[in-house]
């Protein structure tokens, strides 16, 4: 299906891989692994042919469709998700519209009876024919299928992909991918926007799938469940088996084990030899064998042992100064986006030193809760911060605030004080970045990379309570690993949402889970957490309950009826747009008021222009009533 011979490829006079050969076959679901920065995104976008290697062949059969799932994105703005889902069919679409435009002709002609009438009628005839062919009756209910499996609901498919966050825009263009039936996928990292039930349900996908799979990822249960070979780039080598990815550990160190016998044995005849032949060259009679002995040495094939990259970054998170001893309290904390209410009346006590874990299934406030603790999101309740309390945090997607025209080394020093500017270069020697990969810009860096970055910039701050979202996305293992050590030694107060069991394992003492609006507080570890809920992993939890949706609800509805809820969702989104605005602003408006009462009425026009934003308010307020009262009707 696809061969690679002898590629390789350099950035700044330096290999990433050389000399490296494999084969792709149709049924191989391979898990290609290696440290942040050791060029698994690279071997992507060369075999989808989006870069070029310095050397090499890459040979495949004819017209054979590769599909590539990136880490960034980019989108089209103003299409609905089925719409940017639709772009999948792009040769159904043509045929679309040759239909519908070969239709209007024929509906505005009356020369029946004519040779270019007929011939119109033979042409609609073939075209439908070859869209039937290729599915074109079909394709709505296989894409609404799969955008379902990925945890879209019927409701969302009208809304503008603008509406949604890049979590779930990734997820549109994963459904693209599978629909467009190719005969190899490339994904990079697929799961780091997935909630439990979509990735179970995309591993039951793939491994379905006849065709070739290229997984990076570093999520360990994922792998062991999806892939059956394992590729690994290491010190500009490949390490090919074929074993998932847990057995091929187990494998890769059985080898090594091996290889350091064999070498300790092969050492001690060399030895052995070289003693003889200093033994036997003093001596004339035995001179003959002395060279027979040398010509053996020659000749030998010394065994090596397969290197390892042991290089880690070097983490230690310091306590700045000591807090009170309540850090965080909540009373009747609400929150809501639009008519979605995500957290109601929740209340919340953390203290010093305590170590929390907020455990939960996407979309049940996990993250939002995270984000008013640090005052990221206005909320309805209280929420208050202890005496001296300093939060240092890192967001679920920290490195897209990374600016990607800068450098490492800029990106440091900007971030950086006069007390510890001096420090920039070591700090990030410790997260790995030494030498030239300092003046690398950061768009170039991998996700990996970049959050290491991120965690670099962290250390910049002084910080006692650390509120970490989803810091393991697109970290490799042993990155992973050194984290969750820098946690475990970390002083202070620890905040972390995460849905990785291994990780969780011994940093938390405290587990918050999340559901129907509300919290509930486990005092103990993650496993207790899992042993009070009976079940065995974080998965199990977090799986949702699909709902069955009754035949109605599946009725196609008429093309007319589409476009006018397309056209109204369209007006909803927008009208919730100008409300939330609004609404910020006429707030903002009373609290300065409140505090400088004197100072805002001596603006001029302050009245007229305050009451004509009430105003504004309650007339989008009723256009919003009277356009959900028509989407009731037509659903």
């Amino acid at each position: 299906m696809l061969n690679i011979h002898n590629l390789s490829i350099s950035f700044q006079g330096e290999y990433l891989f050389e000399d490296i050969t494999f084969k792709l076959n149709g049924g191989d679901r391979v898990g290609l692994i290696g440290k942040n920065g050791a060029g698994k995104s690279t071997m992507l976008k060369i075999l989808s042919k989006e870069m070029e290697p310095d050397s090499g062949q890459i040979a495949t059969d004819k017209d054979i469709k590769i599909g590539f799932l990136k880490q960034d994105i980019d989108f089209v703005f103003g299409r609905t998700v089925l719409e940017e889902s639709y772009q999948a069919f792009e040769e159904i679409k043509t045929l679309e519209a040759k239909m519908e435009t070969i239709n209007t002709q024929l509906a505005e002609r009356t020369d029946y009876e004519s040779e270019s009438y007929h011939d119109l009628m033979v042409e609609l005839n073939e075209v439908q024919h070859q869209y039937e062919i290729i599915g074109g009756y079909n394709y709505q209910g296989d894409t609404e299928k799969i955008l379902q499996g990925l945890g879209f609901k019927r409701e969302d498919f009208n809304k503008l992909t603008d509406t949604f966050s890049g979590g779930w825009r990734m997820r549109i263009e994963l459904a693209k991918l599978l629909l467009q039936n190719n005969d190899i996928l490339l994904l990079d990292e697929p799961t780091n926007h997935l909630d439990i039930e979509s990735i179970i349900w995309l591993e039951g996908f793939l491994n379905n799938y006849s065709g070739a799979v290229v997984i990076v990822s570093h999520d360990k249960m994922f792998l062991d469940n999806v892939t059956n070979r394992t590729i690994e780039i290491s010190l500009g080598r490949i390490y090919d088996y074929p074993k998932p990815y847990s057995k091929y550990l187990v494998l890769r160190d059985e080898i090594k084990t091996q290889q350091l016998a064999a070498q300790k044995n092969q050492q001690k005849q060399i030895e052995q030899t070289e003693k003889l032949i200093e033994k036997f060259r003093a001596k004339a009679s035995k001179a003959t064998m002395a060279q027979s002995l040398i010509k053996k040495l020659d000749r030998m094939d010394i065994i090596e042992v397969d290197e390892d990259d042991n290089s880690v970054m070097t983490l230690n998170f310091p306590v700045s100064v000591t807090p009170g001893k309540v850090v965080v309290e909540a009373n009747s904390v609400s929150k809501s986006y639009g008519k979605k209410q995500v957290l109601s009346e929740v209340d919340l006590l953390i203290e010093r030193d305590a170590k929390t874990a907020f455990v939960g299934q996407n979309g049940q406030g996990k993250s939002t809760l995270a984000k008013i603790i640090v005052g990221d999101l206005e909320h309805d309740g209280n929420l208050k911060l202890g005496h001296n309390v300093q939060i240092g945090y890192f967001a679920q997607n920290q490195a897209e605030y990374l600016d990607g025209s800068k450098t490492v080394l800029d990106t440091m020093i900007d971030a950086a004080n006069e007390s510890n500017r001096s420090k920039v270069r070591d700090i990030l020697g410790s997260f790995l970045f030494r030498g030239e990969e300092v003046d690398k810009y950061v768009r170039v860096l991998s996700g990996g990379e970049r959050n290491r970055l991120a965690l670099a910039k962290l250390m910049l701050q002084p910080f006692n309570v650390l509120v970490m979202d989803e810091p393991t996305n697109h970290l490799d293992i042993k990155s992973k690993n050194v984290l969750k050590d820098a946690l475990q030694r970390f002083e202070g107060t620890l905040i972390l949402v995460s849905h990785d069991r291994d990780f969780l394992q011994g940093l938390t003492n405290t587990v918050f889970e999340f559901k129907d609006q509300h919290i509930k507080e486990y005092l103990g570890d993650i496993d207790f957490y899992l042993e009070q809920r009976n079940v065995e992993n974080l998965r199990e939890v977090e799986k949702r309950t699909v709902e069955k949706e009754s035949p109605k609800a599946s009725n196609k509805q008429s093309y007319e009826d589409q476009k006018k809820l397309k056209s109204l969702n369209n007006k909803l989104s927008n009208t919730e747009a100008k409300i939330n605005q609004l609404e910020k602003e006429i707030k903002e408006i009373d609290v300065e008021l409140a505090t400088n009462y004197d100072e805002v009425i001596a603006q001029p026009n302050f009245f007229d222009n305050y009451q004509a934003k009430k105003d504004q308010l309650s007339e989008l307020m009723e256009t919003w009533e009277a356009i959900t009262i028509e989407l009731e009707s037509l659903s």
